[in-house]
């Protein structure tokens, strides 16, 4: 068995990821499917954190645009990231992967409010810690939540998991064929190149605290364990090159 390169790390995974191609909702055998590859790294003996959005739901910025007050949008985003985080929690238990969900706004009936202590106590008991509910504030995104998560609890990287693209390129492949994948890039090079990585309070957030992030495709089975496992794959941002 491999050494994993890292022993505590922060999963993003957007809420699109859990849709696939039909864009909206929850997609079982994808939902199984990344519950697996946490699993393949829990077994790694690695410490899991989660932080998932909820575009599949909702997203803030859409509900903005209708005419909604933005705060409002933003908390209805929120909530859809708690449906997200259960039906994560319900599949990695079901793989025999003890769970516990942590939403920022509180609602005790299904998740424990946020404690920062006691997130890192369930890591150390080889507990995944989803965490739900964005910051709890509007006009934070869940990238913003994945950089503050990981400052807080001391996370050695943050694994970024998309289901569109496998790593960072200059522009948007689907639509440009020069656009150019890179394979290495500071948090300074992705904010002054506007890349569409994260946004720029969440790209700050990781500069400023030295959080190495990786950028890769959760569409490939196993590549979150690659990534744990130091492999090559996708982009690496840090803060220095």
């Amino acid at each position: 068995m491999s050494v994993p390169q890292y022993k505590r790390v922060v999963i993003k995974l957007s809420g699109e990821a859990l849709a696939g191609d039909q864009g909206f909702g929850l997609v079982p055998n994808i939902v199984k499917s990344v519950a697996e590859q946490i699993k393949e790294v829990v077994d790694l003996g690695v410490e899991v954190a989660l932080v998932v959005g909820g575009g599949n739901i909702w997203r803030g910025k859409i509900g903005s645009e209708m005419g909604m007050e933005r705060a409002n949008a933003d908390y209805m985003g929120m909530l859809a990231t708690v449906m997200n985080a259960l039906a994560l929690q319900d599949s990695l238990e079901n793989l025999g992967v003890e769970t516990r969900v942590q939403s920022s706004i509180v609602m005790t009936q299904v998740a424990e409010p946020y404690i920062r202590r006691k997130a890192v106590r369930h890591l150390e008991k080889k507990r995944v810690v989803i965490f739900a509910a964005g910051t709890g504030n509007p006009y934070f995104s869940t990238d913003t939540t994945a950089a503050l998560r990981a400052a807080e609890i001391n996370a050695d990287v943050i694994l970024m998991a998309k289901n569109n693209v496998d790593g960072v390129y200059s522009a948007d492949p689907k639509t440009n064929a020069d656009a150019v994948k890179y394979d290495n890039l500071t948090y300074l090079e992705v904010i002054q190149q506007g890349l569409q990585v994260m946004d720029s309070t969440a790209s700050t957030l990781c500069m400023d605290n030295d959080i190495p992030l990786i950028v890769f495709s959760i569409m490939e089975n196993g590549n979150i364990k690659r990534a744990v496992q130091g492999e090559t794959i996708g982009t690496v941002v840090r803060r220095n090159s």
